[in-house]
C-alpha cells in the first residue's frame, strides 16, 4: 500500500483545515493509500526561536496576530518570517531528513508556504525519487518565498494566476496542475438541508428575513465586533461563527442586538450553518470564502491596508467574478447590506456562485493518483487505481 505524507501546519486554520478535507476524502473513496497527517509545528519545534523563548511555537503566535485583529503589518511579518526561516535551514533539513528515515513515504504533498524548500531538499537528500507536491491553498502566490520555489516538483493550482506562477518561478522541471477551487472537506458536498426555515427557527430566527453568517477563519478575529456595530443598523440576522476564539465569543453574546443573533464557538458543521444564510460576511481567507461560495452564498469581504499580502488577490478575484461585494472597510457594511437585500441582486450573485462548480478535492486525489501511478514503485508495493466518486 502507497504511503502519502500529508505535512501542515496549525498557522491560521486553513492549511489543517485542507490536511483534514484530503484525509477524509480518501477515506470516503476508499483509495488503497496509507495517509499520515504531518504537523510541522511539532516536527520543527526543537529548533522553533519562537517556542524556545517563549513556550509558544510560531504558528500560536501568528494565530493570537490575527485574533488581536493587528495585521496591518504583515509584508514585514513575511518578510521576517523567511529571514529566521533561512538562517534555521541547516537545522530544519535535518530533522525533516530524519522524519522522512522515520516515515519512509511514496508522496510528500504539502499543504503549507514558506517551507516548501526545506521539505524539498530535506526529500531529496534522503529519497530521491518521491515526488514532492504543493498544493497553494492560497488563490495565488505572494513571492518570493511563499509557495513556489524552482523546484523539480508538482504545483496543484486553483486560478489561472497561480498556474502562470508556478510555471514562470517553479522553473522547467517542475510539473503543474490545475483544479477548479479550493480544497473543501466533503462535508460541503453534501446534501442540502431539505427544511431550512425550521433550522432558523430553531437558532430563533425569523425564516423571512436575510441571514449572514460572519467568520473570520478558524481563530476568529475581533474584526468581527466591528461587524456586529457596523450591522446594528440593519435588518438582517447574524450567525457569528468565531471558531477556537472563545474570549470573543462571550463579547459577542454580550452584546444587544435589535434582529436575532446566533454566536458559536469552534464547529465542525461550519457547512450547516452556512446553509442557514443568505450571504456571508468575513476576511478574503481563500478557505472560508471558498466554503461559503460552494454553499452558493454571496461574500461581503474588506480589502485595505490590514488584508493579509497573500490573501489580497482573493479580494480582486471576488470582484472581477462578481461574487459578491468587495468593501475598502467594513464602516461601508451598511451600505452593502442595502444592496444585497435586493431580491435581484442576491439572485443574480447566487447564481455566479452555482456556476463555479468547485470539485478540487476529488480532482487533487486523482492528480495523486496519476503521480503515484507514473512512479515505478517496488515490487512489494501495490499498485491500485482509486476510483473517484463526488459524495454529492
Amino acid at each position: 500500500m502507497r504511503r502519502i505524507a500529508i505535512v501542515y501546519f496549525d498557522a491560521g486554520g486553513g492549511h489543517r483545515s485542507a490536511a483534514q478535507a484530503l484525509f477524509d476524502a480518501i477515506q470516503l473513496q476508499n483509495c488503497p493509500w496509507s495517509v499520515k497527517l504531518l504537523n510541522l509545528d511539532e516536527i520543527l519545534q526543537p529548533v522553533d526561536p519562537a517556542h524556545r523563548l517563549t513556550g509558544r511555537n510560531g504558528s500560536g503566535w501568528y494565530n493570537w496576530w490575527l485574533r488581536s485583529g493587528w495585521t496591518v503589518g504583515s509584508p514585514l511579518l513575511i518578510s521576517g518570517t523567511h529571514a529566521w526561516i533561512r538562517l534555521l535551514n541547516p537545522a530544519q533539513i535535518r530533522l525533516l531528513r530524519s522524519c522522512w528515515r522515520q516515515e519512509r513515504p511514496d508522496l510528500v504533498l504539502s499543504v503549507v508556504p514558506h517551507f516548501n524548500r526545506q521539505l524539498f531538499q530535506s526529500l531529496r537528500y534522503e529519497a530521491p525519487g518521491v515526488p514532492f507536491v504543493t498544493l497553494l491553498t492560497d488563490l495565488a502566490d505572494y513571492p518570493p518565498h511563499f509557495w513556489i520555489e524552482p523546484q523539480d516538483q508538482h504545483f496543484i493550482c486553483a486560478t489561472e494566476r497561480a498556474v502562470q506562477q508556478a510555471r514562470v518561478r517553479g522553473g522547467l522541471k517542475a510539473t503543474v496542475w490545475r483544479v477548479s477551487g479550493m480544497v473543501l472537506n466533503p462535508r460541503f458536498y453534501r446534501q442540502r438541508l431539505r427544511d431550512r426555515s425550521a433550522g432558523l427557527r430553531r437558532l430563533g430566527f425569523d425564516p423571512s428575513r436575510l441571514t449572514a453568517v460572519v467568520l473570520f477563519g478558524g481563530h476568529g478575529s475581533r474584526t468581527m465586533l466591528s461587524v456586529a456595530r457596523y450591522a446594528m443598523s440593519s435588518n438582517v440576522q447574524l450567525i457569528f461563527l468565531c471558531g477556537h476564539n472563545a474570549r470573543l465569543a462571550g463579547r459577542l453574546r454580550a452584546l444587544h442586538f435589535p434582529f436575532p443573533a446566533h454566536v458559536e464557538g469552534f464547529t465542525y458543521n461550519v457547512s450547516d450553518f452556512m446553509q442557514l444564510g443568505d450571504f456571508f460576511i468575513g476576511k478574503t481567507g481563500p478557505g472560508s470564502t471558498s466554503e461559503a461560495l460552494q454553499m452558493s452564498l454571496p461574500v461581503i469581504v474588506e480589502s485595505s491596508p490590514r488584508t493579509l499580502a497573500h490573501e489580497r488577490y482573493n479580494a480582486e478575484w471576488i470582484r472581477e467574478r462578481q461574487l459578491g461585494i468587495v468593501l475598502r472597510d467594513f464602516r461601508e457594511l451598511p451600505t452593502a447590506l442595502e444592496y444585497l437585500a435586493d431580491p435581484e441582486v442576491l439572485l443574480r450573485m447566487r447564481k455566479r456562485t452555482q456556476a463555479l462548480n468547485n470539485r478540487a478535492v476529488f480532482e487533487v486525489l486523482d492528480i495523486l493518483d496519476q503521480i503515484l501511478r507514473a512512479r515505478k514503485p517496488p515490487p512489494v508495493f501495490a499498485t491500485g487505481s482509486c476510483q473517484l466518486e463526488s459524495s454529492r
